[in-house]
């Protein structure tokens, strides 16, 4: 009977196994940060380099918020 019980149970090193792979399947699925949100981004770096104001950064806020909000919908925290 203990054979049973221990056939139907999966074993710890199953289960840790599983959930390895449950976790490398989602950084897998996961797009790099370099890859998303490009457009947002490359309106925020011209408005900063291109700026004429003599705070840029609070010249750009709006585009700096896009790109930052878009990052967010993916997952990634700026």
């Amino acid at each position: 009977m203990a054979s049973q019980a221990a056939a139907s149970m999966p074993s710890l090193a199953q289960q840790d196994t599983t959930a390895t792979a449950t976790t490398a399947a989602a950084e897998v699925s996961r797009p790099k940060p370099c890859c998303v949100c490009k457009d947002e981004k490359a309106r925020r770096d011209d408005c900063m380099l291109f700026s004429k104001a003599a705070d840029p950064q609070k010249d750009c806020q709006s585009t700096i918020e896009l790109y930052k909000s878009c990052m967010l919908g993916f997952g990634f925290k700026i």
